[in-house]
């Protein structure tokens, strides 16, 4: 049967009939895995900083050029486990008074004591999967001697080479000066009224403040007019910790919780900290504190309050002012946004070469293609074939997509176009005298450029098609696409054209343009969509991806109606509980039979959506997979495929025209944008669904397509992956995306202003460890490639030196051994074994696990590595390392070499050794007292008979430096 693999950047339904994964033939592997201890610096004076005596910073320095000041810190959930316990609608933050302590820390280290301002400008949100950097910047002096401080953080998981971006969370003003404080010698207060506090913290639960028992300080509460009296403690295990801060955060936000409703007030508005001023700390370590709070001004969306904390005694230790503004959770939800995992696809001009040179092409078909009468066409590739050698480039225009007057479905044509490709392509591939040459595909209006309308659907998915033959064969295919009414393509951008190694681009204004992924900043817009205003439609919404979504729009959203389709309904596993966990979250759930490719049966749907509950936003998860190599797909595996994407998003697109939607929302894969190797049916069917949420919004109509990296679960398709799958996906620099992930960045997509975003996190350094093997679309997020590294010295000599010319010093004994252990050593990479120690020579490859797509991984790796042009069928046709090795050694053509080559060679790799060997006077002696006999014995065999062993050469009585200096001629 044809080859298929489950990889897959989409957590859909796998095909049916997939296999349970056997457990490995191969022995069990035996490896050390030990963590080895560090012997770097750990404390901030081993890095030639200062430590700043703070729990939650690690270290500051003053700048060299200036009388300026930065602070660090990591902070994270299992270093500070306490601040777990400070969460509000369910999202951890980082308390404003936090933020507050880190101020008057680097007040103290600039010696200045009063924090003048400062506001607090986003929320902290604390993942509990990554640490969180945290800087604290203090800018020089002003003429008052006050100056600025800004407080930022950054993911601490982050790649720090250039791909992280910091969010500035506080900025204020540090003066000199305190503030006058008052002393409570007369507790508690006359006149003042005491407040019942049971059941205090239960009713801030139920406002959203999620406060944990080290948060939960407050003891005692009084009020007397628009006046707040308050005793806090910190709970037991913080004390031992209160004096590293000025005043614990957990200790002081603890003072403010009498502010809040539920305590002094049985109801009212919820508060966030948002401005301090005029504070100053007039005494450390406090453990308890007798609090007042005044309010001074009170409005809808502000709260102004005096703050005044003395300890048991009476004594000052903090007074300021704080304003509060309103608690909303748009504006968590803001803060929540992961700040890496959107990307866009922008295009960018094709950078001009002085006079391209000429590469010869030719012309397949009777593509609408005007290049010139001296073009040579051929109908097909029997034809091209039968007229000679193909030339270097061949092009393949396609047919013009179908007008619409001749009244052919749209998705009619798109079926015919993916599958005219798929045909073209595997022909070209099949045919050994092609190898030499790039098949380009001409399409039309098939992608957007800069916000255009993609008037080309039709040949929209045979982007994602093509893309994916382009990672599995590299340098074979091309993709060009025209503007409508192009038919004549310049001889200059042509032959630019041709010249290029980009395998993507687009003529748009006589430009070539080529595309590149780049992040994109973005939150949640005021105007975005609304989902609690009417009925709410999902498809697939009995997968693990849909009833994920229904569940996030119920309970962050509000949404009251959800209509949930699917091909079995409410037959389906899963649905009824899902429908009534929806129920006792507070919507309706109606489920629907239904297969949205059917255009009847949609409609019926549509149609029997009550009029009091209008259709007001869908959202399209549905998808199948049936994966497999482009050089293998079938027809019938392309049609599967693109039936739920290319047809149901049709049919909800032209069925709805008639409806006021604020969301339209497609569901559709980074395999479309990247072409992932063995999914070239899907990323075809995802990238009709880009191109169609572009054409709706340039028509004004509500669309976006979210290109999903994979999903981490093992309810998603990621826990069906096997280790091989989940390796190969990493190289890519994809990162797995947890639920909660996923449903954030849904979120913060609502307030890009563009048709498709990329939906994935990136490991930087996978990206850069890509090198040339990377993706042209990922290198604007790989940065500058890392520099090569030598194991020492003289020991990148080698790796320097062509393989034919390192081929040609061995004999032949050597040349198998050396050509054996590169196919082991990558076989061994392929599979993510540590060493090819345990790849044996003639074992064959599917005994090692091997499957259709590491087959084209393994051979793309062995084409960069010897320079050929390997076949697809490979490792099918030389079955084992051993065989593969043979066939190498014949492709590789290398002259035998002669002992003087071999030696010569020898001399090249030990030349890159003498320096480091002859480090010390004892060693150089013995170095050079051998290189001298050596030398001597070669001087001596050609200066006179052999085996007479009389006279002198030029060798008696030179110097060491004379003698290395011969030695550097000889090489």
């Amino acid at each position: 049967g044809t080859p298929t693999n489950l990889t897959t950047l989409h957590p859909h339904t796998p095909p049916p009939n997939t296999p349970t994964p056997l457990l490995p033939t191969y022995a069990f592997q035996h490896h050390r895995h030990w963590l080895e201890g560090s012997t770097e610096a750990a404390d901030a004076s081993g890095l030639g900083l200062t430590a700043p005596g703070h729990p939650l910073l690690g270290a500051t320095v003053r700048l060299a050029d200036r009388d300026a000041y930065l602070l660090t810190g990591r902070i994270s959930l299992r270093t500070h486990p306490w601040l777990t316990d400070h969460a509000v609608h369910g999202t951890v933050l980082l308390p404003g008074t936090a933020l507050l302590d880190l101020v008057l820390k680097a007040g103290e280290q600039v010696g200045l004591d009063l924090v003048e301002d400062l506001t607090l400008t986003a929320p902290l949100v604390l993942d509990e999967r990554t640490e969180t950097r945290v800087q604290v910047a203090v800018d020089e002096p002003d003429d008052s001697g006050a100056r600025t401080v800004s407080v930022y953080a950054a993911p601490g998981g982050a790649d720090s080479k250039g791909d992280d971006r910091w969010t500035r969370h506080a900025q204020g003003t540090l003066a000199p000066g305190l503030a006058p404080a008052d002393r409570f010698l007369v507790w508690p207060p006359p006149g003042a009224e005491e407040i019942d506090l049971d059941g205090a913290y239960e009713r801030l639960t139920g406002a959203g403040y999620g406060y944990g028992p080290a948060f939960q300080g407050l003891g005692r509460v009084w009020k007397r007019e628009d006046e707040l009296y308050a005793e806090v403690a910190l709970g037991e295990g913080q004390t031992a910790g209160a004096a590293g801060f000025g005043i614990h955060p957990a200790l002081l936000d603890a003072a403010l919780h009498p502010l809040l409703p539920g305590v002094a007030e049985t109801e009212g508005q919820s508060w966030l900290p948002f401005i301090w001023s005029e504070v100053s700390l007039h005494a450390t370590g406090a453990t308890a504190l007798r609090v007042r709070l005044s309010v001074t001004a009170r409005a809808d969306d502000a709260l102004q309050v005096a703050v005044s904390a003395a300890d048991g005694a009476g004594t000052p230790v903090a007074a300021g002012s704080l304003s509060l503004r309103p608690l909303t959770k748009e504006a968590l939800r803001a803060a929540s946004a992961p700040v890496d995992g959107l990307l866009q696809v922008g295009w960018t001009p094709l950078e001009e070469t002085v006079a391209p040179r000429p590469v010869p092409y030719a012309v397949l078909g009777h593509g609408p293609l005007d290049l010139g009468p001296d073009a040579v066409r051929h109908p097909d590739q029997a034809a091209l074939h039968a007229a000679g050698p193909p030339p270097a480039a061949v092009l393949l225009p396609l047919a013009a997509p179908a007008d619409p007057a001749d009244r052919i479905p749209l998705p009619e044509s798109a079926h015919s176009a993916a599958l005219t490709a798929l045909a073209e392509i595997r022909a070209w591939l099949e045919d050994e005298r092609t190898a030499d040459s790039r098949l380009v595909i001409v399409t039309r209006r098939a992608v957007a450029v800069g916000g255009e309308d993609v008037t080309g659907l039709a040949h929209a998915g045979v982007w994602g098609l093509i893309r994916s033959a382009q990672t599995e064969n590299p340098g074979r295919f091309t993709l060009l696409d025209l503007e409508d009414g192009d038919d004549a393509l310049p001889a200059p951008l042509l032959a630019a054209a041709l010249a290029s190694d980009e395998p993507q681009l687009a003529v748009r204004a006589g430009t070539l343009m080529t595309p590149r992924l780049a992040r994109v900043s973005t939150a949640p817009a005021e105007d975005g969509p609304r989902w609690d205003g009417g009925t709410v439609l999902i498809t697939g919404a009995t997968g693990a991806l849909g009833g994920v979504l229904a569940r996030h729009l119920v309970t962050e959203h509000g949404a009251k109606r959800l209509l949930l389709l699917s091909r079995r309904g409410e037959a389906a596993p899963g649905a009824p509980e899902l429908a009534a966990e929806l129920g006792e979250l507070g919507a309706r759930a109606v489920f629907a039979a239904c297969d949205a490719s059917d255009r009847e049966a949609l409609a019926a749907v549509l149609k029997a959506i009550p009029d009091e509950h209008p259709l007001t936003a869908i959202v399209h998860t549905a998808g199948v997979l049936d994966d497999g190599v482009a050089a293998r797909m079938t027809p019938e595996q392309l049609e599967r495929v693109l039936r739920p994407k290319v047809d149901a998003a049709w049919n909800l697109h032209e069925l709805t025209l008639d409806r006021e939607l604020t969301a339209f929302v497609l569901y559709s894969s980074v395999a479309g944008l990247l072409g992932t190797a063995g999914q070239a049916n899907y990323a075809a069917g995802n990238t009709f669904l880009d191109a169609l949420a572009g054409h709706r919004r340039s028509r004004g109509l509500p669309g976006l397509s979210l290109a999903w990296g994979l999903w981490s679960g093992a309810d998603t398709m990621a826990g069906a992956l096997q280790e091989t799958d989940l390796r190969r996906l990493a190289k890519t620099g994809l990162l797995p995306l947890p639920a909660d992930e996923a449903m954030a960045l849904f979120d913060a997509a609502g307030g890009a202003d563009t048709a498709v975003l990329a939906v994935t996190r990136l490991n930087g350094a996978a990206l850069r460890a890509g090198g040339e093997a990377l993706q042209p679309i990922l290198r604007g997020l790989a940065g500058p490639p890392a520099r090569r590294v030598l194991a020492a010295a003289g020991g990148g000599a080698a790796a320097d030196i062509p393989l034919g010319e390192r081929l040609a010093t061995l004999g032949p004994e050597e040349r198998d051994h050396f050509l054996t252990d590169l196919v082991r050593t990558h076989v061994a990479g392929v599979l993510g074994h540590s060493t090819p120690g345990g790849i044996t020579a003639d074992r064959a490859f599917q005994e090692l696990g091997f499957d259709s797509l590491t087959a084209v991984e393994l051979r793309n790796q062995l084409n960069r590595a010897t320079g050929l042009r390997l076949p697809t069928t490979l490792i099918f046709d030389h079955p084992s390392p051993a065989a593969l090795a043979a066939y190498l050694r014949d492709e590789l053509v290398v002259g035998e070499a002669s002992p003087t080559d071999t030696v010569l060679a020898q001399l090249a790799d030990l030349a890159g050794r003498l320096t480091a060997a002859t480090d010390t006077p004892e060693a150089r002696k013995l170095v050079s007292g051998r290189l001298r006999e050596l030398l001597k014995s070669v001087d001596t065999a050609g200066t006179g008979p052999a085996g007479d062993g009389e006279g002198e050469t030029e060798l008696d009585g030179a110097s060491d430096e004379e003698l290395f200096a011969l030695f550097d001629e000889l090489d």
